[in-house]
């Protein structure tokens, strides 16, 4: 069976609503299925740099180089957890910037999209860490994504700006003219708490939100102190503590991305 590279896009229109957590979580379950994961950090926080246990990068070997106008060179993956099927492209703080070139340089929206092309890579399934902000750099995610993922938080602000993140999403693809333009793979509720009332009653109510929606809706991922924990260390949790319950939290998904990298 012959497979495709699949690029999914994390996106999210706030912060802190799990976007590295389960970028991470997904590429490791991804690699324990045999499949070569490269994790792209387009947030200029850097986040994956703590998750993966990494130091801040110069410029030169980040992801923001690599988009730069001109740049010719190599994408600067590195392996990260000891692992051949996990690496990493470093973001960097100058993304702001590049976003701000990007609104003036020739086809700024495409330019993920066009060294993908230019200088492919090898891995079976490619995962953008997206920003917070619906700007120039999510419209490359965009651009260059097969597929997009939504993580959800289970508060009234985080699910009545999904119905705002799919309305731009239909304004972009249209107005780049992706065609095909890429799915929603579906929603991931993120950081629930069965102790909480609320958390459980708009677990409830989001499978009629998702079919309103007309997307899927993923098993929630808990919220969980021993995921700060595996951080701190640089480490996901399947590897810090892989007899978690958490770890089964990311399965279905995985599954799912595994099977569309590995569809004819």
């Amino acid at each position: 069976m012959s497979k495709r590279q699949i690029i999914l896009a994390i996106l999210a229109n706030a912060g802190g609503v799990g976007k590295t957590t389960i970028a991470v979580h997904l590429a490791y379950a991804l690699a324990d299925k045999g499949i070569f994961v490269g994790l792209v950090d387009l947030d200029p926080q850097r986040a994956l740099d703590v998750f993966c246990g990494l130091p801040p990068v110069d410029y030169d070997q980040s992801v923001v180089k690599v988009l730069s106008k001109g740049y010719q060179g190599n994408w600067p993956f590195i392996q990260v957890w000891d692992s051949e099927k996990v690496e990493v492209c470093q973001g960097h703080p100058a993304m702001s910037q590049l976003a701000d070139e990007l609104v003036v340089r020739r086809r700024g929206e495409y330019a993920l999209s066009d060294k993908l092309r230019s200088s492919p890579t090898d891995h079976d399934v490619i995962i953008l860490d997206c920003p917070a902000t619906l700007g120039k750099i999510c419209e490359n995610a965009v651009a260059a994504s097969t597929h997009v993922l939504i993580p959800i938080q289970l508060e009234m602000k985080s699910i009545s700006g999904v119905a705002d993140l799919m309305q731009w999403l239909i304004g972009i693809t249209k107005e780049l003219q992706l065609e095909p333009a890429p799915p929603i793979l579906g929603l991931v509720p993120s950081l629930y708490s069965k102790s909480k009332s609320i958390h459980r009653q708009y677990l409830q109510q989001l499978p009629e939100v998702a079919e309103q929606l007309r997307v899927n809706l993923y098993p929630e991922v808990r919220d969980s102190s021993e995921f700060k924990n595996a951080s701190a260390l640089g480490l996901p949790l399947q590897k810090h503590r892989p007899n978690h319950g958490a770890c089964e939290d990311f399965r279905v998904l995985a599954d799912d991305v595994a099977a569309l990298s590995r569809s004819r």
